[in-house]
């Protein structure tokens, strides 16, 4: 082969060959034009008929969301007893029955049938989360059909019916617009676009996402501008709804860390509790118990050694922190919600309504006579005029900046009123940003409509990109005010071609889009003679370009200050929107999120990668736009391989599904949808990611008190079945029967009353002093860490000592006075109850700090110890010498003198325990 034939000639280097078109995937609608998708869809401009749509109807099947029942009140129910130290507890009730000791197994089964109570109240929350998406088809829609208008049930929809949308309807299925005038669709909810999107019926490329797909409507979202009629595409499940409805089930209900935690702690307390009741019961045996004592020593050992009060505590631990996270504007809606908030590793965040307030603000002002800023965020007419680098404009308002603020003033259709506390837009947020601008500066757009009447107007539409308006003015004559794209206003001023007016103005929009901003264009006429009304040809030419107004959806104040403390608190925030990535890049520089210059990764990009690509990608970048909901559901799944706990905020319907598979869903109480509200674990009262600062420090703070809690519990437990083993390995046989220092139900009266009485109190604890400035714990941390473990043996070790000696003491005193046998055992035991109590009490002491003193956090810091304290001392006297305690409990008095033996025994736990925090700071420091 010649050379000549590998070089291409010059005649072929100047006629490339022209590309293929693309492949348009058929569903692909937003691609196709109108022609091609009614074909497709075997339907005309007028709709189908009557008896078509039928058939479609059988076909296709209703216009509705698939409906799946939610979990029944009896299931959740019976899973309250699928528990390991529940069946120990159950097992141990039939065994007391079954050997005759009906009362004691009687009064377990009261335990577990409470503690059951207790879990169901707590769980019993109906999945509504599909029902609400239900909710948000609209019930009626105008439909062609047979050649007419017809009002018909939105559920009777098929593909093919061409339906007619105008402002205020909601949009009634998947549809691809056939015609738009000035139409305008809010789809924030759907995809967190900030602002409505101008929609027509020119074709997009088929590869754009949900949000720039400007040729179609989708089911649920509002129109708020305009007309237009379009063709239905997709109903019930085919719907955008209908897919976020299949994802959201599709996203796991997750264990809280502190349920598998508290999940692991049952586990092996159960074995261990099953292997040494064997072995008791065994030993029993061997030393002649009788088969009823040996199994009554074996029950009272599972029932000692369960912390049966621990679920009560927990749940009654996390509703406290309920209710303070309420008092901070945090609604919880799932318990353990409360302390997986103080767990969380990374807080991943819509942008709108949620950073920002979902206001437009005018931020940017720009004329040929110089550049300035607008301070204050949203629609409340308060900031100020500042220079671009912060400093106050003093005097009044440069004549540039009024000219510019008029205009945008008048050439607006929206106001903005005082509503209550706040301030309520009616209309388009962009002119509302306009409006709130004039206001600030003191030109009240309203008044500047009373003195500059409007005569007529030529509507926005997005083939013209511009709208237009005709003024009478105060001193007579008339002006023409336009505003719109930069480029369609730049054609109707005298500002030449390529001329270095045109230059600089076309720079500086440049400059002001690449700060995220959505930048409008204003220019003035006054037309000679006097016009009643305004054509567009009036609009042509012979404006005075008046100057720019960049607006944005800013970050909120406080988000600013949030962000930096859940940072300085070891948490990672990420921001994940389905808005414009140069919006996003914006809003994630002013939050501290991303680098200057660091370009937003993008739903496109993320749906490109592999699983392991896209853990990476998820650990490595905080600012994500252009998402999907199948985008974001996969961000919180690829966070959460790499073993972090998330949270998730949103308020739209497409935020759903992630917020459900996160490990906590944190929702918007005011702007949020009632999909992702159900959805969600925590709803925020104010919309305000501060308050998601505030409930991870509350948070923080339960947890703490719950380790308080379980440091305080589990050593009576241990201690208990300490206690036990001794009795039945080495105590001896008397009359017969086996020597038990406790009965199982006075046993329960430790674990229950007692132990819920002084635990309780903990709840109320202030927080630690380095709650905010500590990192999240490892979600895989045990909460049974060496230093629980280390204190829980010593504390059961020293409290089991002291009931022993006791109770062998007041065991021998009694048969030496004379006392029968039965009485003495029952003085006894009661001897063993009051001390265990009484060296539970100053134990509680110790716990309200695991690592300072009591002195240290005060005395009288949380009031609600001594009340708890109080009330018990007040219980265990009842206990000791009420006649109704002796039958119910086999207690019995004894005297004075035993509780101040009980007492002095009981107080060494205050000095061994401040030895060890002593002990533990010293290495701590060292």
């Amino acid at each position: 082969m010649s050379t000549s034939t590998l070089t291409p000639s010059p005649a072929a280097e100047r006629r490339p060959l022209p590309p293929a078109p693309p492949e348009v995937p058929a569903d692909a609608w937003h691609a196709r034009p109108t022609a091609d998708v009614l074909a497709a869809l075997g339907t005309t401009d007028l709709g189908l008929s009557t008896e078509v749509a039928a058939r479609r109807l059988v076909e296709h099947g209703p216009n509705a969301l698939p409906q799946h029942g939610g979990e029944s009140a009896l299931s959740i129910l019976v899973r309250q007893f699928h528990n390991p130290l529940i069946y120990v507890l159950l097992a141990s009730t039939g065994l007391a029955i079954l050997t005759g000791k009906v009362f004691d197994g009687l009064v377990i089964l009261g335990v577990v049938v409470l503690n059951a109570i207790i879990g169901f109240v707590q769980e019993y929350r109906a999945g509504k989360a599909i029902q609400a998406l239900s909710a948000m088809v609209p019930q009626l829609a105008t439909v062609l059909r047979d050649g007419r208008r017809q009002s018909l049930p939105a559920a009777d929809l098929v593909p093919g019916d061409v339906v007619a949308l105008q402002s205020g309807d909601k949009v009634p299925a998947d549809v691809r617009l056939l015609e738009a005038r000035t139409l305008k669709v809010e789809e924030a909810a759907l995809t967190g676009e900030s602002v409505p999107v101008e929609k027509g019926p020119a074709p997009v490329d088929a590869d754009a996402g949900v949000g720039d797909r400007r040729s179609m409507g989708y089911s649920g979202t509002l129109v708020t501008y305009g007309t237009g009629t379009a063709v239905v595409v997709g109903t019930g499940a085919r719907t955008e709804l209908g897919r976020i409805s299949a994802l959201l089930k599709e996203a796991d209900d997750l264990e809280t860390p502190l349920t598998k935690q508290l999940g692991v702690i049952g586990t092996w307390i159960t074995a261990g509790i099953v292997a040494v009741s064997v072995v008791l019961l065994a030993v029993g045996l061997l030393r002649g118990y009788p088969l009823g004592d040996a199994v009554l020593a074996a029950v009272t050992l599972a029932v000692g050694a369960i912390p049966e009060g621990l679920p009560a505590v927990v749940t009654i631990a996390l509703a406290i922190g309920v209710q303070r996270m309420a008092r901070r504007r945090s609604v919880v809606r799932k318990l353990p919600a409360v302390e997986t908030l103080g767990s969380t590793t990374v807080i991943c965040s819509d942008k709108t309504g949620t950073l920002t307030k979902n206001e437009m603000t005018v931020q940017a002002l720009w004329t040929p006579a110089g550049a300035w800023r607008l301070t204050g965020v949203g629609y409340a007419p308060e900031g100020a005029l500042v220079t671009d680098d912060g400093v106050a404009v003093p005097g009044p308002v440069p004549d540039a900046v009024r000219a510019l603020l008029t205009a945008g003033a008048l050439c607006n259709d929206a106001t903005v009123e005082r509503q209550g506390d706040a301030w309520a837009l009616t209309g388009d947020p962009t002119e509302g940003a306009l409006v709130t601008a004039a206001d600030k500066l003191g030109l009240e757009a309203e008044a500047l409509r009373v003195s500059h009447p409007r005569l007529d107007a030529v509507p926005f539409e997005s083939e013209r990109q511009y709208m237009a308006t005709l003024h009478r003015e105060p001193g007579g004559g008339q002006a023409i005010y336009v505003k719109g794209a930069p480029e369609a206003v730049l054609r109707r001023c005298a500002l030449p071609e390529g001329g270095a007016e045109r230059a600089a103005v076309l720079a500086e929009v440049e400059r002001i889009a690449a700060q995220g901003m959505r930048v409008l264009a204003c220019g003035v006429r006054r037309p000679g003679g006097s016009h009643a009304e305004l054509a567009e040809s009036d609009v042509e030419a012979g404006f005075t370009f008046l100057g720019l107004q960049g607006m944005i959806d800013p970050p909120r104040a406080e988000a600013v200050e949030a962000v930096r403390a859940c940072r300085a608190a070891g948490i990672t925030v990420k921001m994940i929107t389905g808005d414009h990535p140069e919006t996003a890049r914006a809003i994630g520089e002013a939050l501290g999120l991303a680098d200057p210059g660091e370009e937003a990764v993008t739903g496109a990009e993320l749906g490109r990668l592999s699983d392991e690509a896209l853990r990476e990608a998820a650990a490595r970048h905080n600012v994500f736009a252009r998402v999907a909901p199948e985008h974001k559901l996969r961000l919180v799944q690829a966070l959460q391989a790499r073993g972090e706990v998330v949270a998730m905020t949103g308020d739209g319907v497409n935020d759903a599904p992630a917020l459900k598979q996160a490990d906590i869903g944190v929702a918007m109480g005011i702007t949020g949808t009632a999909v992702s509200k159900e959805a969600a674990d925590v709803v925020l009262a104010d919309d305000n990611f501060a308050s998601i600062a505030a409930a991870v420090e509350e948070g923080r703070r339960v947890y703490d008190n719950l380790i308080k809690a379980l440091a305080f519990l589990l050593p009576t437990n241990l201690g208990l079945a300490v206690i036990l083993s001794v009795a039945v390995a080495f105590f001896p046989i008397v009359g017969g029967e086996a020597l038990l220092p406790m009965l199982p139900v006075q046993i329960l009266w430790i674990n229950l009353v007692a132990s819920v009485a002084l635990a309780l109190p903990l709840a109320f604890e202030a927080p630690e002093r380095d709650v905010m400035r500590r990192p999240p714990r490892r979600p895989d941390a045990p909460i049974l860490s060496r230093f629980v473990v280390g204190r829980t043996v010593a504390v059961a070790l020293l409290m089991a000592a002291g009931a022993i000696g006791l109770f062998l003491n007041e065991y021998r005193e009694a048969l030496a006075a004379g006392v029968e046998a039965a009485a003495a055992l029952g003085e006894a035991q009661t001897m063993a109850v009051t001390t265990v109590i009484l060296f539970q009490i100053f134990y509680l002491l110790n716990c309200r700090s695991l690592k300072e003193s009591v002195l240290q956090i005060g005395l009288f810091s949380n009031p609600w110890v001594y009340v708890g304290i109080g009330s018990l001392l007040v219980l265990q006297l009842g206990f000791v010498y009420l006649p109704v305690m002796h039958a119910v409990f086999g207690s019995a008095p004894i005297p004075a003198h035993a509780w101040g033996e009980a007492l002095v025994v009981a107080l060494v736990v205050i000095p061994a325990i401040g030895l060890e925090k002593w002990w533990r700071r010293r290495r701590a420091g060292a």
